[in-house]
């Protein structure tokens, strides 16, 4: 293991690694049975632990096995999946020719029906969108089991927080990762079985905890580029999206805009809860009224397709593609904030969107076409 270093994170809620291990599964006993053989083979074993008298979380547990390892290079993985024997070889050579880049991969998710749409967005997003969906989804691009690093850019980014249960470390270090300049590939080959099960330490942390940073990473990274924006979508994920701005970020909020009559008839939101004096009010807008750029807040849709191999299936649309403007040296052509649900949950990114206007064999298409105001398409 001179040239690389292997490591798993259990993901269920007492974390361990290969090469730390914490003892009320019984995790260290079917270690040492193994030891000898492992190391029989070549396989060096490290066994470590800690005093606390409660687990210390994933972010710990991975900085200790990444502390007790020796490689140039770091491999991740959850004690519940399966890595392919290529991967590694893979990773590897994709890693010496990106060396500040995390290096992804495609998966197989286990069971085969578990979390559908977002085993699809996990493979299927393009090349750019590694980086263009950021704020669409509720983790990394591509997802932490899959990640393979140098141990130099790791040290540079790192290390994982160790708050503990509740804390998304992989999407704190992904942030860090993209603000120190990094990049993301992802081999294009399915290298990793990922099993689902409901009990996974990523199940632990809240929606809202989730959401509150990356609302302050669209702030931190998209929002100073504009002098104002619009907020499409004036009901409860447009407002939500607006009370959890800082006021700065507020008031470039210029308008809400909206295709429900209703909404727009009123005219106006009132920030009821503001400490400002008078209280803002925002103008709700129709969408053909109001300006770019945009932050688009969709809730999930359903609508009933025709694909070209001739069957019928449930298509949604992704949960808030956001925004056209060529303002931010991370995102080029267009910015994401999605809305949903809980992290490793259902999965977000569809082939089909509402800035796309619809696709051939579509039975339904939306009443508004975005497309024609120069927003890009999102899958």
């Amino acid at each position: 293991m001179s040239a690389w270093s292997l490591f798993c994170s259990r993901t269920s809620k007492a974390p361990w690694s290969s090469r730390f291990l914490m003892m009320p599964d019984k995790s260290a006993a079917i270690i040492d049975k193994w030891k000898v053989k492992l190391e029989g083979s070549g396989i060096p074993v490290v066994i470590g632990g800690h005093d606390s008298a409660s687990p210390r979380g994933v972010g710990y547990s991975k900085n200790q096995a990444i502390a007790q390892s020796s490689g140039s290079y770091l491999c991740f993985l959850d004690s519940d999946d399966v890595m392919m024997p290529q991967r590694v070889r893979l990773q590897l050579e994709a890693a010496a020719q990106h060396p500040t880049s995390i290096i992804g991969c495609q998966v197989r998710r286990e069971p085969p029906d578990s979390t559908e749409r977002y085993t699809r967005w996990i493979n299927q997003l393009a090349p750019d969108q590694l980086l263009t969906q950021v704020f669409t989804s509720n983790g990394p691009t591509v997802i932490m089991p899959t990640w393979f690093c140098s141990r130099a850019w790791f040290s540079h980014v790192g290390p994982f927080d160790e708050g503990g249960q509740g804390v998304p470390e992989d999407l704190l270090f992904f942030h860090n990762h993209l603000r120190k300049g990094g990049g993301v590939i992802r081999v294009d080959q399915s290298l990793l079985l990922y099993r689902y099960h409901p009990n996974a330490a990523t199940r632990s942390v809240l929606e809202t905890t989730i959401w509150t940073h990356r609302v302050r990473f669209l702030e931190e990274r998209v929002l100073p580029h504009w002098a104002a924006f619009t907020i499409w979508n004036a009901g409860r994920q447009g407002r939500r999206l607006y009370r959890s701005l800082t006021a700065e970020a507020r008031r470039k909020v210029v308008a809400f805009c909206d295709v429900d009559e209703k909404k727009i008839r009123k005219g106006f939101y009132c920030y009821e809860d503001s400490q400002e004096r008078p209280k803002p009010r925002v103008p709700i807008l129709h969408f053909r009224a109001a300006r770019p750029p945009f932050v688009i807040c969709v809730k999930l849709v359903s609508v009933r397709c025709s694909h070209s191999r001739g069957h019928a299936s449930t298509v949604r649309l992704v949960q808030a593609p956001v925004v056209g403007s060529q303002t931010s040296d991370m995102q080029p052509d267009i910015h994401a904030l999605g809305l949903g649900r809980l992290r490793g949950a259902a999965g977000y990114g569809e082939r089909w969107s509402p800035l796309s206007g619809g696709r051939p064999g579509c039975r339904r298409r939306p009443p508004w076409r975005p497309h024609k105001m120069g927003c890009t398409s999102v899958k």
